[in-house]
């Protein structure tokens, strides 16, 4: 059966299937959080709704692994490592620095997902490089990697709240009016993601911000 369907698609019998593989382009898709129930569905917690899109999209499903939970999918010739790091926002470049080593991965495959205070509600920009604005995962990212040089997508949150009580608006939960419009929001992150890596950068950027 096996053989049947190799020969569907052209690939002889005795093919390795490393070969078969070699040209799958590898991404590491970052979404950024804190983990934990007291966490749950709060605006600081965007990075993490993007990538649990695109690993329901795919039916994959979480395994805790070192300094997160990760889960692969496959898109057309790539493949997609998500991760949600375990080492809460302000460490998360500590994920991020041991999975680019371990997978051996160049910054140009490597993709952050992160919520923005500076953009509206419902807002996506994707981004090649740029500055931490304030953004204490991107800080921390930027620290351990040693450069800025990485591409990062934003999920607008909006800027709704008094002067001193940025933490709370940021780790609050979404208003009912803004819940209903999320799985719109998140999808079209999603869709982003998938263009980056299908596509490029230039395309994703041209379509989605």
């Amino acid at each position: 059966m096996f053989s049947k369907i190799l020969k569907f698609f052209g690939i002889e019998k005795n093919t390795d299937i490393k070969e078969i593989n070699k040209d799958m382009k590898r991404y590491l898709i970052v979404g950024l959080g804190n983990i934990g129930p007291d966490y749950v569905g709060t605006r600081h917690n965007a990075g993490f709704m993007v990538v649990d899109v695109l690993a329901e999209r795919a039916g994959s499903s979480w395994k805790s692994c070192r300094y997160g939970d990760m889960c692969t999918v496959k898109i057309k010739n790539c493949e997609l490592m998500l991760l949600k790091p375990s080492t809460f926002m302000n460490l998360s470049g500590v994920a991020v620095r041991y999975w680019m080593n371990h997978e051996k991965l160049p910054l140009e495959n490597l993709l952050v997902v992160v919520d923005d205070l500076a953009l509206p509600f419902g807002t996506i920009r994707l981004k090649q490089r740029g500055s931490d604005a304030g953004h204490n995962g991107l800080k921390n990212i930027a620290s351990e990697l040693g450069n800025t040089n990485y591409a990062r997508l934003r999920i607008g949150v909006g800027n709704e709240f008094t002067r001193g009580h940025q933490i709370d608006f940021v780790l609050g939960v979404f208003p009912p009016e803004e819940k209903e419009q999320l799985p719109d929001i998140l999808g079209r992150a999603a869709d982003c993601v998938s263009a980056y890596c299908l596509s490029g950068p230039a395309f994703a950027m041209n379509h989605f911000n």
